[in-house]
């Protein structure tokens, strides 16, 4: 009974909305997919096929009921260089293995780790690929005219205008057909989809990486499927993060990591690119009411209906109008009240978020943009925490050192300076009730403290050290003295 309940939650409990956004994301998969393949150096057939496997595949094993995924271009990005010097078979390869070590994460729980991203860098993760998405676009402006600029005008009057009359229909699905249906009536010399690349009526067929397996091709191979791996989980897993709190319902991380590698693997057999979440097309999804695996699954299935049913209907669907929803993705993504709270945040917080952005969108790569960010979060909460003071209190002839802060390698050489163990009394005490004993180096600065005075002949005592910082003293092997 509780799987029947689970099953209609996760598939069928929006069906009518899910089926109409899965259809609206199919259309916009088209443009992308083909513009991706592009960039990899394929046919653009290779990245509709893997836009159709791993959004089957991805509505089954996914963790993250109604996001999309597909092919990308932060993956495009990695897989130039291969498909350049070694051919498409060995991106076949390349993408299999990187498949196996997006299963490989999933099962050492890697996931969680996504938990340790501060929220600065989400922001600027967020707003960074909204930037992107935008200037994408822009593109498709190139040695167009004044028709192309009213073509996006009137498909964002739709796309805003529509939902005062009724959101039965996602606005961004009527948006497309009525600006096809005008382009196409008025046989308007536009930019098409057609124009992007050829799109044939075939179906994907099972195949088997023509690459002769061995040590050389490994070495070739492993370091691009290293890095598809990495980038297709951290892409997918900030936009499962994202659609979590869109939604205010949760996923399974772990889970998406392993159906991130499943989808990837099909594809690699089916002649498809890697591919991994996309956050443009998953908020297109979000905002036309899909929330089950029915829309991720909608989209993959339509997105295989339009090009082998309708593939010349397809074809002379305008740009404008993709570019349009694009734009509306763009505005809907971008973080606008990030702006606001910037005076109002701390400074290292807003400078993490500026530096995420301005490093995503410089170097065209979410991985080193994010790895940027974190670094610097890092840095600003070890300086943070690289703080301890120490007050004192004295009665009955005893002098006792309160020390604030917790006790760690960056503090240590701090801590030692606060005493003054020729000028103190003969009874000494140090309160650590304020404090935390993290590390060996903290360890041995308690050490080094306690040894000092008792060379003195004086005598000191460690006095309210919690459970945990007790435990990894005596660990360590050093001997409170009596009193504590």
């Amino acid at each position: 009974m509780r799987n029947q309940i689970n099953i209609r939650e996760t598939w069928f409990s929006h069906t009518r909305s899910d089926v109409l956004s899965g259809l609206t994301v199919a259309f916009a998969l088209i443009p992308e997919a083909i513009a991706f393949s592009i960039l990899a150096g394929v046919s653009p057939m290779v990245g509709l096929y893997a836009s159709f496997c791993i959004a089957v595949v991805i509505a089954f094993a996914g963790g993250r009921p109604g996001m999309i995924s597909a092919a990308t271009g932060a993956m495009a990005l990695l897989m130039g260089g291969l498909v350049r010097d070694n051919g498409i078979e060995y991106l076949f390869a390349a993408t299999l293995l990187a498949g196996l070590l997006q299963i490989l994460m999933g099962y050492l729980k890697l996931g969680r780790f996504i938990t340790f991203l501060p929220h600065p860098v989400m922001t600027g993760f967020v707003n960074a690929l909204a930037i992107l998405i935008f200037m994408a676009q822009l593109t498709h402006f190139d040695g167009q005219g004044w028709l192309m600029y009213a073509l996006v005008a009137l498909t964002l009057a739709i796309i805003y205008l529509f939902p005062r009359l009724t959101k039965v229909v996602p606005s961004a699905l009527v948006a497309i057909i009525a600006v096809s249906i005008l382009t196409i009536t008025l046989k308007l010399d536009v930019r098409t989809v057609g124009d992007m690349g050829a799109i044939t009526s075939a179906l994907p067929k099972f195949h088997l990486p023509e690459v002769a397996v061995s040590w050389d091709m490994l070495k070739t191979i492993f370091p691009v499927s290293l890095s598809l791996a990495f980038v297709g989980l951290l892409e997918s897993l900030m936009t499962a993060t994202l659609i979590d709190e869109i939604t205010d319902t949760p996923s399974d991380k772990n889970r998406e990591m392993k159906g991130q590698g499943l989808a990837n693997i099909v594809t690699g057999f089916f002649g498809g690119m890697a591919g991994c979440a996309m956050i443009g097309q998953s908020m297109i999804n979000m905002k036309s009411g899909g929330r089950t695996r029915l829309s991720t699954l909608v989209s993959g299935v339509g997105l295989l209906f339009l090009v082998i049913v309708l593939g010349d209907v397809v074809q002379r669907i305008p740009m404008a109008a993709l570019v349009g929803v694009m734009f509306m993705v763009s505005i809907g993504t971008f973080d606008w009240g990030s702006l606001k709270s910037l005076r109002k945040v701390p400074v290292a917080d807003a400078l993490v978020m500026v530096v995420t952005v301005v490093a995503v969108v410089a170097t065209d790569n979410l991985s080193i943009g994010v790895g940027i960010g974190v670094l610097l979060s890092a840095l600003s909460f070890a300086w943070k925490m690289a703080r301890i003071r120490t007050s004192i209190r004295e009665e009955a002839g005893i002098k006792t050192y309160i020390v604030t802060g917790q006790l760690f390698f960056g503090t240590v050489s701090h801590f030692l300076q606060e005493f003054d163990a020729t000028g103190d009394p003969e009874k000494v005490a140090v309160d650590f009730s304020k404090s935390h004993v993290w590390d060996q180096s903290a360890v041995n600065a308690i050490s080094k403290l306690l040894l000092k005075y008792r060379q003195l002949g004086k005598e000191i005592r460690i006095v309210g050290l919690n459970e945990e910082s007790s435990t990894l003293i005596e660990r360590v092997g050093v001997s409170t003295p009596a009193g504590h």
